[in-house]
């Protein structure tokens, strides 16, 4: 219990408010991915990708045995042929990640996403079938 008291005291680096404002606002970046760093007690950027990047791209970036958290600027047409775009946010905390990262993930998340003022829709995914491109389209529809 004393980790996760700990980690909830996890502060959000203004670079991370920045890039989402960039990505909300301008559509400078397709996604974000941000990671905890445990020696600055802080929530820091990873990665950014560019516009065009695809779904794909982006679930290629998060690691196969860490969490992370991801900010995905899903775009779509409605059945009605109107162009939308929603944000997702995706914590994304796989099964064999170290219990220690699971469980600062898990107690820094609900700060975090206050921080992330814009955001659509939230997923929890401890993988890749749950936050399946289908699963993104589903939401957003």
């Amino acid at each position: 219990m004393l980790q996760a008291n700990s980690a909830s005291g996890m502060s959000v680096s203004d670079d991370c408010k920045q890039k989402f404002m960039e990505l909300k606002r301008k559509k400078t970046y397709r996604y974000i991915i941000f990671k905890i760093d445990e020696k600055l007690q802080q929530i820091t950027l990873e990665k950014t990708g560019a516009p065009g990047a695809s779904y794909e791209d982006f679930t290629a970036q998060l690691p196969e045995n860490d969490c992370q958290y991801g900010i995905y600027d899903f775009d779509f047409t409605t059945e009605d042929n109107c162009r939308k775009s929603k944000i997702f946010f995706i914590a994304w905390s796989p099964d064999t990640s170290r219990v220690k990262a699971k469980m600062m993930y898990a107690s820094s998340k609900d700060c975090f996403r206050r921080e992330m003022d814009g955001v659509h829709y939230e997923l929890q995914a401890t993988d890749a079938s749950e936050m399946d491109i289908d699963v993104i389209r589903d939401r957003a529809n």
